[in-house]
């Protein structure tokens, strides 16, 4: 890999949990595909580019496999994203089984079956946060613990069949294996999770279900090449991934939402109407973590200029990518009304979310209920104030607000 004389390290300081470090703005101009070091202090690209990022994450020269992952760059202490995953000889087969075997579960159909339920468990929260409210001191009550947390883990829990009451043990777990400490605790973390799944999937077996874990113990028993410790993987990420990234997305949304009041304020005035665009601009704008999407180049790889060597690490930064001038008109500015529609908020090619509609049909629900609900909502503190997750996935660790 190419050396500078002024190598990068990342992650780069951000002023506030909605803003981005403006080193990206240079990046974007100056060396949209530059050299940096890691957080685990290896050599990799990071790309800031939109048209560059959807570039590589359609280009099936790059992966997120390595041919030799003992000698593969390592991006953080973290047990999510920190280096290569999969098999590198059968990944592109494997992914394919995975979008075969999840896509009818996550369909949009699906879930719009399960909004019904979904309104009422919010319902159900907004109730006891008013109690909460009623009977606080200063009127300031938690958003994140009582509605942005509690909501996307019943919802993963009765999609993927895993006991509620499980809930704040595998919370537990997420939180620690994002955790950057190096204290190899994230890493003890996912093999706990392993452990976790695995006995969740021996006690299922015998009485299958109709849920995402019962399907997915029905498909390796009948797919040799599906094996045991895949399906556990595979399992692992959905719980965590179907929870961890939209309890960030809803804090962050109504951050954008509550300091930009006309927003707000038009949310409000058309609930229903408004909620969708708002999704998509939280999804745009809203950027919990900071190191981005990591790939791992299959062979040497020209790209403007660049050439990416076989092996090399390619961190691809979702975040810069969505405030891209080139891309958006006052990229930086919270505007639902945009007339850019798309973004790279769930990734793009081939690997585009599973579940991007679970996460679309949750924030939906949840702005628009809450415009119709607290139309007087407002922060508790100042945004500068509000503690930010020290974790690879971000985001913030409460959501203190009154009316």
């Amino acid at each position: 890999m190419s050396a500078t004389t002024e190598n990068l390290q990342l992650p780069f300081p951000r002023p506030n949990v909605l803003d981005l470090a403006p080193l990206y703005e240079v990046l974007r101009r100056d060396a949209p595909i530059t050299p940096v070091t890691t957080p685990a202090g290896d050599p990799a690209w990071l790309v800031t580019r939109s048209e560059q990022i959807r570039v590589i994450l359609g280009d099936k020269r790059f992966g997120r496999a390595h041919r030799e992952p003992e000698h593969a760059t390592r991006i953080t202490s973290a047990a999510v994203q920190d280096g290569p995953s999969g098999n590198y000889d059968t990944e592109e087969a494997d992914h394919a089984r995975m979008r075969r075997l999840l896509t009818p579960a996550f369909s949009a159909k699906r879930m719009q079956m399960l909004s019904d339920h979904m309104e009422k468990l919010i319902d159900g929260y907004l109730d006891q946060l008013v109690v909460a409210h009623d009977t606080a001191p200063d009127g300031v009550v938690d958003l994140h613990s009582g509605l942005a947390f509690p909501l996307p883990v019943a919802m993963i829990c009765q999609l993927l069949g895993v006991p509620a009451s499980d809930d704040e043990y595998f919370a537990s777990l997420s939180h620690r294996m994002v955790s950057l400490t190096a204290d190899g605790d994230a890493h003890a973390a996912r093999t706990e999770f392993f452990r976790y799944m695995s006995g969740l999937v021996e006690t299922k077996r015998p009485a299958l279900g109709e849920d995402v874990l019962s399907d997915l113990i029905r498909a390796q028993g009948n797919d040799e090449a599906f094996d045991y410790q895949e399906m556990i993987r595979l399992s692992v990420a959905l719980l965590f991934a179907g929870h961890e990234t939209t309890v960030s997305r809803i804090c962050l949304g109504l951050l954008f939402l509550l300091t930009n009041r006309d927003q707000w304020e038009a949310l409000v005035a058309d609930p229903d109407g408004r909620a969708a665009a708002v999704v998509e601009e939280v999804m745009r704008l809203g950027a919990p973590g900071d190191l981005g999407l990591l790939r791992y180049a299959r062979t040497d790889v020209d790209i403007d200029g660049v050439t990416i060597r076989d092996g090399d690490a390619v961190l691809l930064s979702i975040n810069s990518g969505n405030r891209d001038t080139d891309t958006y008109s006052d990229a930086d500015t919270f505007n639902p009304d945009r007339s850019e529609k798309g973004h790279l908020g769930f990734g793009h090619g081939a690997h585009f979310c599973i579940g991007s509609n679970l996460a679309r049909t949750e924030l939906r629900i949840v702005f628009a209920a809450l415009a119709k609900r607290l139309p007087g909502l407002r922060l508790g503190k100042e945004v500068d104030e509000i503690q930010v997750r020290p974790t690879l996935t971000g985001g913030v660790a409460e959501l203190p607000v009154t009316w």
